[in-house]
């Protein structure tokens, strides 16, 4: 091994074992010391109320300055982060965000913008939105766009209303969804909660729709198809064309899930082969750090005979100025308050002008560059049940391992103790033990020959010592976790018993 390969993986945990905050408290101790005092003293009782005041907060650790710094500085280098390393996951576009979006973000404009704040004093706001807009309708091929929905879901349940809306104003809102079996896994939700029948589509054998499946299953009773595209195998849909035309002969939609727009941007554009509507994950292709739950954005685009249903308000130009149309007599109403994560978007239009038309292609060639380069790198040594041409992401199977014993769980979590975050473990569901990898655009060459050379060698370890992959990870400073007991019975509170 490398002198640099063995510095990535010993110094990945150099920091020793960490006591919770509350075994390293001390009666008495402070974190603060004040000079007497020499004014004369509240009562804070009686100042702020009796109900505000406690005397003391049960439980409450009482360390120095140096002790709280020193052991949050130390909890922080045990989070794995983009800034510290590459994201494998698939089907997630955890990739590096430019930090000129950050601080575009946090202008004093636009950071401090207040949404009731009158319209002739947040033109500058409007104008952000009003690009966006447009930005991201010719970046799509479609003919308008809501930036409301706040979420990648949510940006699939306003879709999927939009076309129930057209439909019943044509007098039939009809009564099923199609779903491929390569589709993410929100887009069913999404169908049963707009209030439609589910029926799912197997894929055939190269991976992608079966339209001649399509074709017999498209009746008066179907009112989209929902698909993911890429699909969830990383492979395009390339019968996509014929399968709008079966869907619009029979009076039904297509539906596109824009959340692999990564391997798209710059190359197709989903208006072109027939999409009537899709989502976009601002935080996915568009720049928005992952993680927690959020924030994130889901602006839908739509074609022209869909666009009078969008949620209202929808911001219009008149005279030189903008302002919110809420009289929009067809809108399926709001889909959150306000209008949209503001941060969000702000930080996606300034990714896409950073970038400009060719430096956004360029980004998206770079990312199937690197997904097909690690799919080159790792046919040799595990599974690939799906051989057609991928793109911005590639999906293994444990097949090879699991003859060994070993699961694609446990190649994940020895991966941890080669410092990389695991990939995506067992999905898409379509692939029995899926190893799901994207290594984004923003991945250089090094960085992804690191994690090809530590996925061979987990590989090799398998063929060796199986036992050593199946008891990771060792580096850690916790090891396997009973993942059923922490589901099942999770310690939410810490108490002195614990």
């Amino acid at each position: 091994m490398s002198a640099r390969k063995l510095d990535r993986k010993v110094n990945s945990h150099l920091s020793p074992n960490e006591l919770l905050i509350f075994e390293r408290s001390s009666p008495g101790k402070k974190a603060y010391q004040l000079p007497e005092l020499d004014v004369p003293a509240v009562d804070a009782a009686e100042a702020l109320g009796a109900a505000s005041v406690r005397a003391e907060i049960p439980g409450f650790p009482e360390v120095s300055e140096v002790e709280a710094i020193r052991h949050f500085t130390r909890l922080s280098t045990w989070n794995y982060a983009i800034d510290y390393g590459m994201y494998p996951l698939g089907s997630c576009t955890m990739k590096y965000n430019p930090r000129i979006n950050e601080a575009v973000a946090r202008l004093e404009g636009l950071a401090w913008a207040h949404p009731y704040q009158p319209e002739t004093l947040a033109q500058g706001c409007m104008e952000v939105m009003e690009r966006l807009e447009a930005a991201l309708a010719e970046i799509t091929g479609m003919d308008a766009v809501t930036l409301q929905p706040s979420a990648g879901a949510q940006g699939e349940l306003t879709g999927i209303l939009l076309v129930r809306a057209l439909l019943e104003s044509r007098g039939n809102p009809r009564k099923k969804i199609l779903i491929p079996d390569s589709a993410h896994g929100t887009n069913p939700a999404t169908a049963a909660i707009a209030g439609y029948a589910i029926e799912n589509i197997r894929s055939s054998e190269t991976g992608v729709l079966d339209v001649g499946a399509l074709e017999r299953i498209v009746d008066q009773d179907v009112a989209a198809l929902m698909v993911t595209n890429p699909n969830t195998l990383g492979v395009f849909e390339e019968n996509i064309v014929h399968a709008a035309e079966i869907l619009h002969a029979k009076g039904a939609m297509l539906y596109m899930d824009g959340a692999n727009m990564n391997a798209l941007v710059g190359v197709a554009r989903p208006g072109d082969f027939g999409v009537d509507v899709l989502q976009l994950n601002l935080h996915k292709t568009f720049s928005t750090p992952h993680g927690g739950g959020g924030p994130g954005a889901g602006p839908v685009a739509v074609k022209s005979h869909l666009e009078p249903f969008l949620p209202a308000p929808r911001l219009q130009r008149s005279g030189g100025q903008l302002h919110f149309d809420y009289d929009r007599k067809q809108a399926i109403g709001r889909v959150r308050a306000f209008y949209g994560n503001f941060g969000v978007l702000v930080r996606a239009l300034a990714y896409i002008l950073a970038h400009g038309g060719p430096g956004l292609r360029n980004a998206t060639l770079d990312a199937v560059m690197n997904a097909v380069y690690i799919r080159k790198k790792l046919e040799p040594y595990f599974d690939l049940p799906y051989p057609s041409p991928n793109m911005h992401e590639v999906v293994f199977s444990d097949d090879r391992q699991a003859k060994l014993g070993v699961r694609t769980g446990d190649l994940a979590k020895r991966l941890i103790d080669y410092g990389f975050h695991p990939y995506t473990v067992s999905f898409p569901l379509i692939v029995h033990g899926a190893l799901m990898i994207e290594p984004t655009e923003t991945e250089s060459k090094d960085e992804i020959d690191l994690f090809v050379e530590a996925m061979i060698s987990i590989a090799r370890e398998v063929e060796t010592d199986p036992q050593l992959v199946k008891t990771a990870p060792h580096l850690t400073r916790i090891g396997r976790v009973d993942e059923v007991a922490a589901a099942r019975k999770p310690v939410l509170k810490w108490t002195p018993d614990s």
